[in-house]
């Protein structure tokens, strides 16, 4: 097995366990009284997400791979790894909210507000750069960065409201 096809099963095996714990955490907070807040953007999320990794499979899997970058996508999985441990079971790809539930502030969230769109702006970025790809890398910032602007703004106007009960 080539660096590239290794570190793309890699990337696919990481984004279908984190499916998995995402739904199970989302099952687990909606029973728990939680509510999920605007939902409509969350195709577009998958949609861009998964073509960027459809993408890498097809442009990149026998390309040579770029030791630099493929150094900060690991450090890069260091901070999603930092992510996950610190909000535990309330980590989710969907925006839930918890009433009564005060905001995350430790690990990650002491320095910036949205740490995990930060390591997937970056994974976004450098992963395709680790495989010579510049074009694809602006192409699917660009999306993901459209993306966010929405996500964001949602999860700020889910999160203000919770507070405002």
């Amino acid at each position: 097995m080539t660096l590239a096809l290794a570190v793309l099963t890699f990337v696919t095996l990481q984004r279908a366990a984190e499916l998995v714990i995402a739904r199970r955490n989302t099952h687990a907070l909606l029973a728990n009284g939680a509510r999920e807040v605007s939902p409509g953007h969350y195709p577009l999320i998958i949609l861009v997400h998964t073509a960027w990794l459809a993408g890498l499979w097809v442009l990149a899997w026998d390309r040579p791979v770029a030791g630099g970058w493929l150094a900060l996508f690991i450090l890069l999985q260091a901070g999603r790894l930092w992510v996950l441990a610190t909000l535990g079971r309330r980590w989710t790809t969907r925006i839930i909210v918890q009433p009564g539930e005060t905001l995350v502030r430790s690990g990650p969230y002491r320095f910036v507000s949205h740490p995990n769109y930060v390591v997937v702006a970056g994974e976004i970025a450098v992963l395709p750069l680790a495989f010579g790809l510049p074009w694809f890398a602006l192409v699917f910032s660009l999306l993901n960065a459209a993306v966010l602007l929405v996500r964001i703004r949602a999860e700020q106007a889910g999160l203000s409201a919770d507070r405002a009960f």
